[in-house]
């Protein structure tokens, strides 16, 4: 396997998590950073001890960078990945993949054109509850799916307003506006992901923002969107039905702003700030909590207050679960500094792993689109007054495509590295 160069697009406070992971990867050979702003670009090259530097997109793709990873304002993801597709180069993206369908459609249709990887940088996907649901589903614990809900509740106050000024500049209420539903890959795809199954139609409802701080609002942002929170139900592609809600405005805070919960016919999961429950319908009622509980980071905040000022809070910086399968990450990384409950260390090595070995990652293009895709129809519904609309599908994979998955499936232990507790009691007195 030929090791890669990766170029690091926009040097915020994300990408400064990401840039000494990818340099400590054994199958990368270079990192170098674009940034439009010159102090950001120095500070940053700086701190990460990156020598090579450019101002701009296109000088990056001039370079001899194998790959882009793009961490810059999510609404620029789509066009941004296009452009470096079409120069040859690999990509991985933050989240979202796009925040238009035509975006998305065109981004689907130039990875397919020019065969190079390409990869949404989802964390929720290798959050522990998403990666404990997935076991239990291969293992065929939950029976079929019935109903699975997303929520990421996450209030403006709590860490938004810092970053949006920090990367936004003098004109940021135009972009801190964002519709919520155009952010819905957190929540979309931990449920997506265990159960494989598609969106097929949504019924969306948005509450108009009240606050007056000037940032949602008719003519107040690029979008025009008046709605600070979106709830939207939706049918799923094997019968089921799956409740998302995207809140800004929010008197909510229990240490995970993104939570799942899963019913199936023979089981089901529940998560909760600090009550992670599985259950059955033998009734037996099982708390996970310690084995999806992440271990204190190398880097904890606690000494730096909820946030830093360019919004960076706890969740940035966590450690790792039980459940997270450690064993596959290389040597290098095991011990590095990690976030987001643990998934920056699998983001990482996924993406230079599916780059070097010409497989698919597990959040390729079209997984992204099925992440995506439905929260930009749901706020079309929104719009309509909650109108049932039916959620367009950009395919999947070419068959017979080669997928890391599989590929990583080779070199699990024999032995797993977790187990399910014994249930704590049986309810069956309850009945």
């Amino acid at each position: 396997m030929k090791p890669i160069k990766i170029g690091i697009l926009g040097a915020g406070s994300f990408a400064r998590a990401f840039v000494p992971l990818f340099k400590a990867h054994p199958q990368v050979r270079g990192v170098s950073i674009a940034e439009i702003l010159p102090d950001r670009r120095r500070i940053e090259s700086a701190r990460a001890a990156v020598a090579e530097t450019y101002g701009t997109l296109e000088e990056l793709l001039a370079s001899d960078c194998d790959a882009v990873a793009i961490f810059t304002q999510r609404w620029m993801h789509a066009r941004q990945a296009i452009a470096a597709l079409k120069a040859g180069k690999h990509v991985y993206s933050s989240v979202p993949a796009a925040v238009s369908a035509e975006d998305l459609a065109e981004l689907v249709e130039t990875v397919k054109a020019t065969g190079l990887t390409y990869m949404l940088g989802e964390t929720s996907y290798y959050y522990p509850s998403a990666i404990f649901c997935r076991e239990m589903w291969r293992q065929g614990k939950f029976g079929r799916f019935v109903y699975g809900e997303g929520e990421y509740m996450h209030d403006m106050s709590h860490g938004f307003y810092e970053a949006y000024k920090y990367s936004g500049g003098a004109d940021w209420k135009r972009t801190a506006g964002v519709p919520p539903m155009f952010y819905p890959t957190h929540t979309m795809s931990m449920i997506v992901s265990v159960t494989g199954a598609r969106m097929t139609h949504v019924s969306c409802l948005g509450q108009v923002d009240q606050s007056g701080d000037g940032v949602f609002g008719k003519g107040l942002n690029q979008w025009d969107n008046e709605f600070s929170n979106e709830t939207a139900l939706f049918r799923t592609s094997d019968g089921g039905s799956a409740r998302i809600n995207e809140f800004r405005r929010v008197g909510h805070w229990g240490g995970r702003s993104v939570r799942l919960s899963l019913f199936g016919t023979e089981g089901c999961f529940e998560e909760q700030p600090e009550g992670d429950v599985w259950v059955n319908r033998s009734r037996e009622v099982t708390p996970v909590s310690d084995l999806l509980r992440c271990s204190p980071s190398a880097n904890d905040l606690s000494d730096l207050g909820d946030k830093q000022e360019d919004g960076t809070q706890h969740d940035f910086h966590s450690g790792m679960a039980p459940v997270h399968p450690v064993w596959r990450l290389p040597r290098e990384l095991v011990h590095m500094p990690t976030g987001h409950f643990g998934s920056h260390l699998f983001l990482v090595d996924d993406f230079v792993r599916a780059c070097t070995s010409n497989t698919l990652p597990p959040n390729h293009v079209w997984a992204a689109a099925r992440y995506n895709l439905p929260g930009l129809v749901a706020h079309e519904s929104a719009k309509r007054g909650g109108e049932l609309v039916p959620v367009p599908d950009l395919g999947g994979p070419p068959e017979g495509s080669a997928l890391l998955e599989d590929a990583l499936a080779k070199l699990a232990p024999a032995t797993p590295a977790w187990t399910l507790p014994k249930p704590a009691y049986t309810g069956k007195s309850w009945w």
